[in-house]
């Protein structure tokens, strides 16, 4: 039965087939083929491994993003990533990047603070706002859910940006990645798939006959002298009843560059003077009353505030009267969710089992930039952002058996309403500007849905169709504040649409299996996509980007096959993939210039195509020593293009690889990690994106390749010390996905490259 138990594949989908002896790998021609076709591999590709293997067999992965029921992942016919609690910790990830970053065909897109007040970057302008990137697109086209419950999106105005990393890493226990479309049974706007966050419970912390227990984590890193303090405790108030409250602090520093230039003005490279501090709360309540009931109550809090001296903002020899003499920059952003989760056993002829879902959250930033320019004025730009969201959701499970075939039917309905508002305020304003205004209209976003999805088992074969109705309306709620100073008023906009879902599953053998998932998605034009309004002078220019009411939803069609190997010590996954694209949107692309005014849009492209594959898995050399020693690889290709002008999509990453290597003993690990990325072809960027200045040349990032090595020391049962030491040999290099729309003939480029050679170093104890 492919090494399947009736528990591994809960409740339902017990699969008719004997599982055959597997024979000796000595004997194996498939285990020799693998074996030489794995150290092959190693020789030949330059970098590193997604993250642990242990030092004795692993369990299966386990996820709930696939189908919203923990199954096993080997079991559905997608691509899907898991993330460890136990790895995020080995390898002291501090943020969302840190976690994601040896997964393959993903990104995630950070900047540093160089601009504040009245600043217009093309650094974002591609792709309008940031977050995590998938297979070539990302920002809000990554559907982000905590347990879920849909997180608050991005959103750029040019001169502000609000980001998604609305999180704290330290609260979640698995980390899932589901890469393509999920129109199914999530919404059909994550076009590049999914990334859910799983939190803790306090049953991690209890096990079976605890009645108190937790955690305790301190944690350092030099990179940007970042110190964290973790805490989780949890109890047993009764056989029905268990509690949770995990706590976060963190402060740090800017993230150290390899530039060198220390001077205190616009020639800077080095990062500016910056104070960062992180605050979460967790606390959770697990009820079970009995009648096959189980409630979960959940707070969550994450806070996030940053305070910037902008030197690089201000200018080395003032003489003009718009010439900046000092900048500097408060972000604040918040994130409160409050969610009522209930599952019912009514062993119905209509269900087997129904979850509700209420959920209340809310996502607010604020920015607050402050200029005193040569002539005297003093400039503030008071930039705020916020999204308010209720989710509501009812879903059923019904198994049903005949013959040999097997359905697993998951049905139900999903309706979520967003208001979303955008506040500018300060002092001097620049024309046409008057204070306080709104770069988009208030805004209320609903998206009601009905799904159907049955999973079907048939001997070793596995049918997974699905179809869900979507509807969205884009409702402009107020003009107040936006119509004028804006050109026209805001626009509403609603639609519907039908999206199939098609997977299938082959067990070919105990050892192999195929799949191949066929699906479509949706995705609304955000309110600032839609309505965005704005307006600024930069140097030689005047840049106005006007708003789009005639964008219409952006619609992907993904085919992704693949095979899955699982023989005695490799473990291999190789998916091929290609996503087509109708009306996707791009944010402030150059529509004309008339005189000296540079003009800018959302638009849809008519037909886009992104293509590529993956290649991951690990490889157990068995017992060396006291310890196991192993082995963990990817290697991640895409290339995008506009079908219309012919010209390459820029968020689509170059190739990345990795290679890791790790040591396992009863008392101590110790691992090193290779790193590779290729070189940005100048064929593969579309140098039209800066749109500061006339069209340049954008730069290329080089190649490169990084090691980082550690290793974890458990000092007791349930104590450990984790030490890393990143990019060991402190090479100089740069990210694609921080860099685009950057001109070649930039002389601070240097002020983008990445960490140099930095220490890690964390203790964790449970009790």
């Amino acid at each position: 039965m492919l090494g399947f138990t009736p528990e591994s594949f809960p409740p339902i989908l017990i699969l008719r087939r004997t599982m055959k002896p597997q024979p000796h790998p000595c004997r194996s021609p498939l285990h020799l083929h693998a074996l030489a076709f794995t150290s092959l591999l190693a020789c030949a590709l330059p970098s590193p491994a997604l993250a642990q293997s242990t030092a004795s067999a692993p369990l299966p992965s386990m996820v709930v993003s696939g189908s919203m029921q923990e199954q096993p992942v080997d079991d559905l016919p997608q691509s899907i990533d898991v993330i460890t609690a136990g790895q995020l910790e080995e390898q002291q990830s501090q943020s969302l990047r840190d976690a994601l970053q040896d997964l393959p065909n993903t990104s995630v897109r950070t900047a540093p603070a160089r601009l504040a007040v009245g600043a217009s970057s093309s650094a974002f302008a591609r792709d309008g706002n940031t977050g995590i990137n998938i297979r070539g697109i990302g920002g809000n086209r990554v559907l982000m859910t905590v347990d879920g419950i849909r997180m608050p999106r991005s959103y750029v105005s040019r001169s502000a940006i609000f980001d998604r990393e609305y999180l704290s890493l330290e609260l979640f226990k698995r980390i899932e990645l589901l890469r393509g479309p999920a129109s199914a049974l999530y919404g059909s706007d994550g076009l590049a798939g999914v990334v859910n966050f799983v939190t803790l419970d306090p049953q991690d912390f209890l096990g079976e006959d605890r009645t108190l227990g937790g955690r305790v984590a301190v944690q350092y890193g030099s990179e940007d002298d970042g110190k964290l303090l973790a805490g989780t405790l949890a109890g047993k108030a009764s056989e029905s009843a268990q509690w949770m409250l995990t706590a976060q602090l963190r402060r740090a520093h800017a993230p150290k560059t390899m530039g060198d230039n220390d001077a205190p003005d616009s020639r800077r490279t080095r990062a500016n003077p910056q104070d960062d501090g992180d605050q979460a709360l967790l606390a959770k309540v697990v009820l079970s009353p009995g009648g096959g009931q189980r409630h979960v109550l959940g707070f969550e809090h994450v806070n996030r505030d940053s305070d910037v001296a902008l030197l690089s903002s201000r200018t080395p020899q003032p003489s003009k009267p718009a010439d900046v003499l000092g900048e500097s920059s408060r972000y604040d952003a918040a994130r409160n969710r409050i969610t009522w989760d209930a599952r019912y056993d009514v062993a119905s002829g209509w269900a087997d089992q129904v979850r509700t879902i209420v959920a209340a959250q809310q996502g607010k930033s604020r920015r607050v930039g402050t200029s005193d320019l040569n002539s005297g004025v003093h400039r503030v730009r008071d930039n705020r952002y916020q999204e308010r969201l209720w989710q509501l959701g009812l879903q059923a499970e019904k198994v049903l058996r005949a013959g040999e075939w097997t359905h697993r039917l998951a049905y139900g309905a999903e309706y979520t309403r967003n208001h979303i508002s955008n506040l500018y305020d300060g002092l001097a304003p620049l024309a046409p500007d008057v204070f306080p205004l709104k770069r988009f209209p208030d805004t209320r976003e609903s998206t009601s849905a009905l799904y159907l999805q049955d999973e079907t088992v048939w001997g070793d074969w596995t049918f997974t169709p699905g179809l869900r109705i979507d509807h969205f309306a884009i409702d402009v709620t107020s003009q107040s504040g936006f119509y004028p100073p804006a050109a026209q008023p805001g626009k509403s906009l609603s639609k519907a649409a039908v999206l199939p879902k098609l997977g299938v599953l082959w067990r070919a053998s105990s050892e192999w299996s195929l799949f191949g998932q066929y699906s479509q998605g949706l995705r609304a034009p955000e309110p600032g996509q839609l309505n965005d309004h704005f307006e600024a002078v930069v140097p030689g220019a005047r840049v106005v980007i006007q708003p789009n009411p005639n964008l219409q939803p952006e619609r992907s069609r993904g085919l992704e096959i693949g095979a899955r190997a699982r023989l005695e010590r490799l473990k291999l996954d190789a998916t091929a993939f290609v996503n087509d694209y109708s009306n996707l949107i791009v944010d402030a692309e150059f529509i004309q210039e008339v005189g000296t005014t540079r003009y800018f849009q959302s638009v849809n492209i008519g037909r886009a195509r992104i293509h590529g594959f993956e290649l991951k898995g690990s490889y157990d050399w068995g017992v060396l020593g006291q310890g196991r020693l192993s082995s963990t690889f990817s290697w991640g290709m895409a290339r995008g293009k506009n079908r219309e002008t012919g010209q390459p999509l820029n968020s689509v990453d170059p190739a990345q690889a990795t290679l890791g290597v790790r040591y396992d003993t009863a008392p101590w690990s110790l691992w090193a990690n290779l790193r590779y990325r290729q070189a940005k072809r100048p064929g593969d960027i579309d140098n039209s994106a800066i749109f500061n200045s006339k069209p340049d040349v954008q730069f290329a990032t080089p190649s490169f390749t990084t090691l980082d090595v550690g290793g974890q020391w458990r000092l007791a049962k349930d104590t450990r010390l984790n030490l890393a030491i990143h990019n060991l040999t402190n090479r100089k290099y740069w990210l694609w996905s921080d860099v685009y729309g950057q001109s070649a003939s930039s002389a601070v480029l240097d002020a983008y490259t990445q960490p140099g050679r930095s220490l890690r170093v964390s203790l964790v104890k449970d009790f």
